[in-house]
């Protein structure tokens, strides 16, 4: 049976808009993505598919393209756009938090780091900057590889923050296994950064190290 034979109130589109984005399951939010099934399949039957084939919609949101188009019904289309989609969703969570004050709203920057860093398969090292109001100034990416000592720069971060004129930094890291728990290296590192901006008259305000749905706040085990 078509979607459009469905009663109103269990078609997605007009579910969503009834009852709002939060009342749809994981394969009606990505049915109305995906917009059209395929032969024999409705676009709900489809989703189903795919989310047993990836195992979770996070899974499928984070897989490669190779093996994202690989998949029955998806292709290099549907991961474009999809990409489109993901980056949407962080460049909004960047503004909104640059509308706000990074240290009144945890949840917000949480979340957007969350997003930024939790799906590379390797490590990324960030910077948020901010201005002398807890305001984000800008958010850059500055290192990638294993963090220790010899691949984040102190001079860097600290020429970093001098060009955006900023007066506080939150540091931020993933971990691609997934643990959430600082290694000895993140805390040196950390200490040496601290010690460098502290020259300049720039605050640290918190080191995150993101896992996999985890996050753990350097300043809240009292490192920093």
């Amino acid at each position: 049976m078509a979607i459009t034979d469905w009663p109103a109130e269990e078609r997605p589109r007009e579910k969503l808009q009834a009852r709002g984005p939060q009342a749809l399951s994981d394969a009606e939010l990505l049915a109305i993505f995906l917009r059209t099934g395929v032969t024999g399949k409705t676009a709900v039957d489809l989703a189903r598919e795919l989310l047993e084939h990836f195992g979770s919609l996070r899974a499928l949101l984070s897989a490669g393209r190779e093996e994202f188009c690989r998949a029955y019904g998806l292709g290099e289309a549907k991961y474009v756009q999809l990409q489109a989609v993901l980056e949407m969703g962080r460049r909004h969570l960047l503004e909104t938090l640059k509308h706000g004050d990074a240290l009144t709203s945890p949840a917000a920057t949480r979340d957007f780091l969350r997003a930024q860093l939790r799906a590379y398969p390797y490590e990324v090292f960030a910077c948020l900057f901010l201005d002398n109001r807890n305001r984000v100034i800008e958010y850059e990416e500055m290192f990638r590889g294993t963090i220790d000592g010899a691949s984040v720069h102190p001079r860097e971060v600290v020429r970093r923050a001098l060009f955006h004129n900023a007066a506080a930094l939150i540091l931020a890291h993933n971990h691609p296994s997934g643990v959430a728990e600082p290694s000895p290296a993140d805390r040196q590192i950390t200490h040496r950064l601290k010690e460098a901006l502290s020259l300049v008259d720039v605050r640290l305000l918190d080191h995150f190290v993101i896992g996999d749905g985890e996050l753990t706040s350097l300043a809240e085990l009292g490192e920093i």
